[in-house]
C-alpha cells in the first residue's frame, strides 16, 4: 500500500514554481486525485503539500507541492520562501514547473543554480500547452525540458518516463540485509518501556525486520529479559544481534564477544547519513567540561515522556561522563539554532522520519560550523563502554577505531 512505507523512506519528488504556473494542478495530475487545492487566485499553496504515491517501478515516492517562489519576501511571503526551500533540502528530484507562455526567467535560473549546486536532478515542465500551443520562449530549448497539459494530461506520459530515466537508482543504503547472508538468523531486541508506542514498533524496529526479510534472514524477535532464553534455544549463533540503544549494556553482557552486535539507532544512521563522520564525532565527547553548551537534535516532534532519552537520560548520562556543569539543549523538529559555532557537539536522533538528503544536509550545517556531531546510537554505545564493539558489524570502522585511544588516558570504554 503507498500509504503504508514511512515518508523518511521514499524518493522524495518536489514541484517548484512560480504562484500559478500550475504546480497544484500538475500533483493533481499525477495523482489522480484532488490532493492540491487549485485555484486562479496567486499563491493559494501556502504549507508544503505531501501526498504519497507508488511511482512503479521505482516504488514507493511522495510529490511535494511548494508555494510559488516568485512570493514577495515579507510577511506570510517569506515564510512560505523559507519552508519551500526547506523543502529543497530534501529534495531527491526536482520538477521546475513553468507556464509555456512565459517570457521572464530570473526566478527559475535562480532555481535552476540552486539544484546544480545540491545536485538534484531536474526536469523543466512546461505546463498550460493547452493555451500556448507553439514552442514558447527559446529558454526552454538548452532545459531538460517536457512540454504538458496538467489539464488535458498531454504530455504526462512523457514526463513519467523521462523521471524514471533520471532518478536515482538507490537512494538510501539498506538497512541491514547487506550485513548479512540469506538463511543467517538475526535477533531484534526489541524493550517494551514507557517509550514504545502501544500496539506499534518504532521505525527504526519495523525496518530492521522488514530487511532482514527482504535479504532472505530470518529475524527473532525478543525483549532484552529473554534475550538468554533465545540465544540458548538457537542451534547456532546468530549472524548479528540488533539492540536498542538504551539496553547496550544487558545486551552486551548476554551475547557472546565473537557475534556482532549494533543498535538500531546506529544502523538507521548508517542509512539515512554519514556514520563515519558521527562516529567521528564521538571523540569530542572526552573534551567536554563544565560550562561547555551541548545540543541534542530530534528530527520529530513527540511528546516528552517522564525519562525520555532526549531531554532526560542523555543529559544525565553526559553530565555524568564529564562530572557535571554541561549546558544541554534539546531541539525538536526539523529546525537548528542559527548559530551553531556555540556548541561544542551536537548529538542528533536516529533520524527515522528523514529522509537521506536531509540527514546529510543536517550533518553538514555543523561541520560547516566547526562543531562535532554524533548520534544517540554511537554516543550511547561510548557511555555504556560498548563502542568500538557496536562498530564491528561495519569492518572498516571497526578497523579504524578498535585501537584508537582517547584523550585524557581514557580507553574506548570497551573493546
Amino acid at each position: 500500500m503507498a500509504e503504508r512505507a514511512m515518508r523518511g523512506d521514499r524518493l522524495h519528488i518536489a514541484i517548484f514554481g512560480r504562484r500559478n504556473a500550475g504546480k497544484s494542478s500538475l500533483i493533481n495530475a499525477m495523482t489522480g486525485q484532488p490532493v492540491a487545492i487549485v485555484s486562479d487566485v496567486p499563491g493559494t499553496t501556502t504549507d508544503p503539500v505531501f501526498k504519497a504515491i507508488e511511482f512503479q517501478p521505482i516504488g514507493p515516492a511522495v510529490l511535494i507541492d511548494t508555494a510559488g517562489i516568485d512570493e514577495r519576501a515579507e510577511g506570510l511571503g517569506a515564510e512560505r520562501i523559507k519552508k519551500a526551500a526547506a523543502v529543497l533540502e530534501k529534495s531527491d528530484l526536482a520538477l521546475l514547473v513553468v507556464d509555456a507562455a512565459a517570457e521572464e526567467f530570473a526566478f527559475e535560473d535562480e532555481l535552476l543554480e540552486k539544484f546544480r549546486r545540491r545536485s538534484i536532478p531536474v526536469i523543466v515542465v512546461a505546463n498550460k500547452t493547452d493555451l500556448s500551443p507553439g514552442q514558447g520562449s527559446g529558454w526552454f530549448r538548452d532545459k531538460p525540458c517536457v512540454r504538458v497539459s496538467a489539464l488535458s494530461g498531454a504530455g504526462l506520459e512523457e514526463l513519467r518516463r523521462r523521471i524514471l530515466e533520471i532518478a536515482p537508482s538507490q537512494w538510501e543504503p539498506p538497512f541491514l540485509r547487506d550485513l548479512v547472508k540469506p538463511g543467517d538468523v538475526v535477533v531484534l531486541v526489541v524493550p517494551i518501556d514507557t517509550g514504545a508506542p502501544k500496539g506499534r514498533l518504532i521505525m527504526p524496529q519495523v525496518k530492521a525486520l522488514r530487511d532482514a526479510l527482504d535479504g532472505g534472514a530470518m529475524p527473532l524477535s525478543c525483549r532484552e529479559s529473554e534475550l538468554a532464553a533465545a540465544l540458548s534455544a538457537l542451534r547456532s549463533r546468530p549472524a548479528l544481534v540488533v539492540t536498542d540503544s538504551q539496553a547496550f549494556t544487558p545486551v552486551a553482557a548476554a551475547v557472546p564477544d565473537e557475534v556482532p552486535l549494533t543498535s538500531f539507532s546506529i544502523l538507521s544512521a548508517r542509512q539515512k547519513g554519514d556514520l563515519p563522520a558521527l562516529v567521528e564525532g564521538v571523540l569530542a565527547v572526552p573534551e567536554l567540561k563544565p560550562g561547555d553548551r551541548v545540543l541534542i537534535a530530534e528530527s520529530c516532534s513527540h511528546h516528552p515522556l517522564q525519562d525520555d532519552i532526549g531531554r532526560v537520560k542523555l543529559p544525565r548520562w553526559l553530565n555524568e561522563y564529564a562530572g557535571g556543569g554541561l549546558r544541554i539543549e534539546t531541539v525538536p523538529g526539523s529546525a537548528y539554532p542559527d548559530d551553531l559555532s556555540a556548541y561544542k557537539l551536537v548529538v542528533h536522533c536516529g533520524a527515522c522520519t528523514l529522509n537521506r538528503r536531509e540527514m546529510l544536509r543536517r550533518q553538514e550545517l555543523p561541520a560547516r560550523a566547526g562543531v562535532p556531531m554524533t548520534n544517540y546510537g554511537v554516543l550511547i554505545s561510548f557511555l555504556k563502554s560498548v563502542f568500538p564493539r557496536a562498530l564491528r558489524p561495519f569492518p572498516e570502522l571497526y578497523a579504524r577505531y578498535q585501537h584508537a585511544a582517547w584523550p585524557h588516558g581514557r580507553g574506548l570504554g570497551g573493546n
